[in-house]
């Protein structure tokens, strides 16, 4: 039986690194991005090989969460939702003592609250074991200068993460550090610097598909640690 995955942020990046990949498998895909002509460019590219659906919009938006839980129900369910749609904050990022407090408050919506407020809208829809991926970082664990809000803001959703595993041991739940990568997220993170040397996204992509396909338990997870008979999380991952 085929299956369906919605994935958050899908119009670049790793999300539609993962979404290429799913697309090439088989899995029909549930797309959301807030650029609509990104996201429809990406939808254009993956409907020869599957059934895609791009719903643009912002996750923090309760409408648009609706109607991506409307998709969820139209396919008849999902067995994976990645929430990937994130944001940086401000570029250079400012240490926390000068951090604006009304943008901390928008990392964290976006971050945090909009991942949970998604899987809220699309429980009806989950499949008996389907698997919740939440993207993560590094920053989540190490204190880096200057990544106090982005970093706090993923400390919030692992935790989160952490606890819905212990709730819903009838799911998978996952939360997953891809590691540093050729994105433009990582780009505004370190302005004016070259990043050509970070791997590009799709050196990732196996290790979150090992994680929708294989039997892993929930937990912490390095995307390129993660090798396809690895069964066992991380409490750690390299930066």
């Amino acid at each position: 039986m085929r299956q369906t995955a919605l994935i958050t942020g899908a119009s670049r990046g790793l999300g539609l690194a993962l979404a290429r990949q799913l697309a090439a498998d088989g899995w029909t895909l549930i797309l959301d991005a807030r650029g609509g002509e990104a996201l429809e460019d990406a939808r254009a590219e993956l409907s020869p090989l599957t059934d895609a659906i791009a719903i643009p919009g912002d996750v923090t938006d309760p409408a648009h969460r609706a109607a991506l839980a409307g998709a969820a129900r139209r396919v008849g369910g999902l067995d994976a939702v990645v929430n990937n749609a994130s944001i940086l904050g401000p570029s250079p990022q400012p240490a926390l003592l000068d951090y604006p407090l009304d943008t901390l408050e928008t990392v964290y919506r976006t971050n945090v609250i909009a991942p949970l407020a998604l899987l809220q809208a699309v429980r009806p829809s989950l499949k008996p074991g389907a698997r919740i991926v939440n993207v993560t970082s590094d920053a989540a664990v190490e204190p880096y200068g200057g990544w106090g809000g982005y970093g706090s803001s993923k400390a919030a959703l692992e935790q989160l993460s952490n606890i819905l595993a212990a709730e819903r041991p009838d799911l998978r739940v996952y939360w997953v550090d891809p590691g540093d990568m050729r994105t433009r997220m990582h780009q505004e993170a370190f302005p004016g610097e070259d990043i050509s040397d970070r791997p590009l996204p799709e050196t990732s992509v196996p290790g979150f598909v090992a994680l929708l396909t294989g039997d892993h338990p929930s937990g912490r997870y390095a995307a390129r640690a993660l090798a396809p008979e690895r069964a066992e999380p991380v409490a750690t991952a390299a930066r």
